[in-house]
């Protein structure tokens, strides 16, 4: 192949087919004509010796090839968007810019108060605009719709940047006139009624029911529970982390949280911090964002924020 001829945009093409999986919609996505779309695939398939895309019974799916091509084409355009990016240093003080990020509830409960807190005093301008992981899809996070998503991940796609900001374990916060708070033990975990709280994952969230659901379905704590032989007795499902410090406060009932927030909890309100009687495998809270925005100087500003943020919080 000659380089010298090739046409950047057949490599636009790709990164979009490949996204929507759908002549109609890459089309639309790029504001061409449908045919000029077809073109561009048919000129993709001669110049890679590969069909791209095939109809199956799901629709159009990606080839071996084109799923393997998918990583480093966004990788490529990533870099000429940053070569084209203008040079100047981002003046925070003065910018309005928006940045909106995914948080995690958890995230939300302990390190956006220190973010906002920082913006106040050196970017009054700056406007935040959180989302849920509800709200988001890693779609939206790929194509920079999303500045940055900060979660707990099992997975990222294979393109995004990710930085790990802490690590946290689990404790329990327990009503001080809980009757099972002395000598705290698995054993008077187990005949404890407990607050579940959790949702981390993109999408939609759907409703729990505790006759029908695993113990593995229902997140870290009771995955870690089940691998003793136990189950515990949940009488709350909660997937807000503001709630529990609330709801602790009925005597009769125990939240297992992870450290950052239970101290931060019990601080807050007459509570207990107690060790979780078991083991609960610590986790990673993530950052991640697209390549299309690595090189941008705003983000880059925001992204060193909100790491000395974290680092401060992981002390």
């Amino acid at each position: 192949m000659n380089v010298d001829r090739f046409d950047l945009n057949l490599l636009i093409y790709l990164d979009v087919l490949l996204r929507e999986r759908s002549v109609t919609k890459a089309a639309q996505s790029l504001g061409i004509t449908q045919p000029a779309m077809s073109n561009g695939l048919k000129r993709l398939r001669e110049l890679f010796g590969d069909p791209i895309l095939v109809r199956t019974s799901d629709g159009m799916s990606a080839t071996e090839r084109a799923q393997a091509l998918q990583p480093m084409v966004r990788n490529i355009l990533a870099e000429v968007d940053a070569a084209v990016q203008p040079t100047g240093e981002f003046l925070a003080y003065d910018s309005g810019r928006v940045f909106r990020i995914m948080v995690s509830d958890y995230a939300e409960a302990t390190l956006v108060p220190a973010i906002v807190k920082r913006l106040r005093e050196e970017a009054p301008g700056v406007i935040l605009d959180f989302l849920t992981p509800s709200d988001v899809t890693y779609k939206d996070v790929e194509q920079g719709k999303v500045d940055m998503a900060i979660n707990r991940f099992d997975e990222l796609p294979q393109s995004f940047h990710q930085k790990t900001l802490w690590r946290d374990d689990f404790a329990c916060l327990v009503n001080p006139a809980n009757p099972l708070l002395e000598g705290f033990d698995l054993e008077k975990y187990l005949q404890a009624n407990h607050i579940w709280v959790s949702k981390t994952g993109m999408g939609v969230g759907t409703g729990v029911n505790p006759s029908k659901d695993k113990a593995v379905h229902l997140g870290w704590v009771d995955e870690a529970l089940a691998e003793t032989g136990y189950k515990r007795n949940i009488s709350v499902f909660t997937r807000h982390y503001q709630m529990p410090a609330l709801l602790a406060m009925n005597n009769d009932l125990v939240a297992t949280l992870p450290t950052k927030v239970a101290k931060m909890q019990a601080q807050s309100g007459d509570l207990k911090m107690v060790p979780a009687p078991f083991e609960i495998p610590a986790f990673e809270l993530k950052m991640a964002w697209s390549p299309l925005l690595h090189h941008n100087p705003p983000h880059q500003w925001m992204r060193a924020l909100i790491t000395e943020e974290s680092e401060k919080l992981a002390r």
